[in-house]
């Protein structure tokens, strides 16, 4: 991945995807009552509140059908790699499309269980983009040596519009490069998250804990889920807790066309003892 942060709860900062389905199944069936309950107990980062949820059935939904693909969804992402890999395999368009979160760099993709920082995959239209191929490899970057060491505390993240200068071995050759940062969203299709996946660690994948919090769909037919999930840092064995908010788009088979999140990012790193600095 792109320098430049902390993974939102250590794991594959993927988008929310859903629990124990079987490929081919249909979603498990929503118990037909409203029940929602809260606990709170003390931790050191504050009060943690823990809610559940279960939507009412009613047959005037019509998008009924929808939203228990929505909510399954999510719930594979948080249960395990398997159950993530087959929600995206049979429930996602082929045209389909996942909107990643938007953040200031370079954009560009890079393999962290390998050694140096070799570019793997480039955004298109993103600052990288004009300057960089897949397969240059990062010597230096603001004249500092890059190591395993320093590959993910380098100047690539920071204030937009200002120039990041480099040097990458490109076919043999150091090649000197400069350009401006400037705002990067990633757009994944549908093979492209099913490599990203791929690459995911099994063993760290679940959540600690997830919560199904709510569901609903707009006039147009769009679903929203809103869940919340505990998670452990394993590099520190930190815990942190946020929110998530889901949102599907779906065609006329039924199927995911577009999906994006609104998560609190910013405050998992905070729980886990990472700062902002300017």
């Amino acid at each position: 991945m792109e320098i430049i942060s902390a993974s939102t709860s250590g794991k594959n900062s993927h988008f929310i995807l859903s629990p124990t389905i079987s490929p081919t199944a249909s979603p498990t069936p929503i118990p037909q009552y409203v029940s929602i309950e809260l606990k709170q107990s003390g931790h050191e980062n504050g009060t943690n509140a823990i809610f559940t949820f279960s939507r009412s059935d009613t047959s005037s939904n019509s998008n009924k059908a929808n939203e228990d693909l929505a909510m399954a969804w999510v719930e594979a992402g948080y249960t395990g790699k398997a159950e993530a890999i087959a929600m995206v395999t049979n429930n996602m368009a082929e045209d389909g499309e996942v909107l990643g979160d938007r953040y200031v760099g370079m954009g560009f993709i890079w393999n962290p269980d390998e050694g140096g920082m070799t570019v793997t995959y480039i955004i298109p239209d993103s600052p990288a983009s004009k300057v960089l191929e897949v397969g240059d490899s990062f010597v230096q970057v603001g004249g500092v040596r890059l190591t395993d060491d320093n590959r993910n505390s380098l100047g690539f993240r920071g204030k937009p519009g200002e120039e990041v200068s480099a040097v990458v071995l490109r076919d043999g050759n150091e090649v000197a490069i400069s350009v401006a940062r400037g705002a990067v969203r990633q757009v994944s299709s549908k093979s492209q998250v099913l490599e990203n996946f791929e690459s995911g660690d099994a063993a760290t994948w679940p959540a600690d804990k997830f919560n199904m919090v709510e569901v609903s769909s707009t006039k147009e037919g769009a679903v929203w889920v809103l869940s919340s999930a505990t998670f452990t840092e394993e590099a520190t064995g930190l815990s942190a807790r946020a929110y998530t908010a889901t949102r599907f788009v779906f065609n006329e088979d039924g199927e995911v066309t577009w999906i994006a999140n609104l998560s609190e990012d910013r405050f998992v790193l905070e729980q886990q003892g990472y700062s902002i600095t300017r």
